[in-house]
């Protein structure tokens, strides 16, 4: 068996790429990076080193490493003898790995069972993503690739921090791991993906996720930098810091709630379970690279906006969300586009215009005015209001 793997960093290897190994595939990790695809390519084995509690090493052999930069033909021709294709690329990146997928979809032997598609990305419905863009990159013969593959929805989950120098290819991670797939895609062919379970309904696990972890994380960042932290572990040692992240959770755990029927009980005992992953004192997260990229986290369906805008729509709560976004406004980094684009918006545009082209909110929406005040204070801060 074979898996093509789209993204050889550190989640490629140390997530995706390691349960892949685990369930037999032959593992082709697709990437544009030279330095990094020659290293894959001169290692015969490399390590996943879990670190806190429980951890364990765990080995990866039997891989290989293309580069679709220079060479895309032979990521085409990975792709049409693969049984799986997975990624994790980023949301933004998914219409660059399109056209690759498409032309080996089009290489695919006459009666080759279905190409396993699979988008392992922190955003709800990536895969459904992926395949419009491929179907986009097909053309007019969206219809007849897009039958030669099936595409599942997926939601992933394990905390793969900035990497000490010096490690090679060998990946430092958190024990946990979790890996949710929907299984109706796959009509009882399922991928052979022991670490990963595969559910009915996916929807309630993305969310869950998304809302809580991912939240939480990039909350704890936020709040963490304007606090002047410099790792995640050490925010949460702030008790300002750690009760505003858990006042953030308490509100999208209320929209879990009342979105999915998720029990109240067993959502308080999953935001501590993730409260203390966060808090693992040998996971060196700094603040800087969970905090990056602060405009799309900030999007409308992503981890501040989507949960505060269904609280707002339900009429709960959404004070600490707000002021997450707040801190999410005050975040700088001159090493990151996103925030130096951020607050050069911040400094130049209305704060009405501003609102709605960060967060995809319609001026009507019951949680507009609540962003745009927010954003108004930072504007006032700036002293540009």
């Amino acid at each position: 068996m074979k898996a093509v793997h789209f993204g050889a960093g550190n989640i490629g290897r140390g997530f995706v790429g390691l349960l892949l190994h685990q369930g037999g595939y032959e593992v082709v990790f697709s990437d544009v990076a030279d330095a990094l695809v020659e290293a894959i390519d001169a290692a015969s084995s490399y390590t996943v080193h879990e670190a806190g509690p429980g951890g364990v090493d765990h080995v990866v052999t039997g891989f290989r490493a293309v580069n679709s930069r220079v060479d895309p033909d032979a990521v085409a021709d990975e792709v049409a003898t693969a049984d799986v294709v997975t990624t994790a690329v980023g949301p933004t990146v998914l219409r660059f790995v399109a056209p690759a997928i498409v032309e080996g979809l089009r290489r695919r032997a006459e009666g080759a069972e279905p190409l396993q598609v699979m988008a392992c990305e922190n955003a709800i419905g990536a895969t459904d993503q992926l395949r419009a863009e491929i179907a986009d990159a097909a053309g007019a013969d969206a219809d007849d690739l897009l039958a030669r593959a099936v595409f599942a929805n997926t939601a992933v989950d394990r905390i793969v921090p900035a990497q000490a120098p010096g490690q090679g290819v060998d990946v430092t991670v958190e024990p946990y791991v979790e890996w949710a797939i929907e299984s109706a895609p796959f009509g009882g062919s399922l991928p052979s993906i022991p670490g990963a379970h595969f559910v009915d309904d996916l929807g309630p696990y993305i969310e869950r996720k998304l809302y809580t972890v991912n939240t939480g994380h990039a909350a704890t960042a936020y709040f963490g930098a304007r606090a002047g932290a410099a790792t995640i572990a050490e925010a949460l040692a702030d008790p300002e810091v750690a009760r505003r992240v858990e006042a953030a959770l308490e509100e999208t755990s209320a929209v879990l709630s009342a979105e999915h029927g998720l029990d109240p009980a067993e959502l308080a005992a999953y935001r501590a379970k993730i409260l203390e992953r966060f808090r693992n004192p040998e996971l060196e997260d700094s603040v800087r690279r969970v905090g990056r990229q602060p405009l799309r986290k900030l999007s409308r369906h992503e981890r501040f906006i989507g949960p505060a805008a269904l609280a707002a729509e339900r009429g709960l709560p959404s004070d600490a969300l707000l002021a997450a976004v707040g801190a999410a406004l005050e975040f700088v980094d001159a090493d990151d586009p996103q925030a130096v684009e951020l607050q050069e918006a911040l400094r130049t545009q209305d704060a009405v215009a501003l609102t709605a082209a960060v967060t995809g909110l319609d001026p009507e929406h019951p949680l507009f005015h609540g962003v745009r005040d927010v954003v108004r204070t930072r504007q006032e801060q700036l002293g540009t209001a």
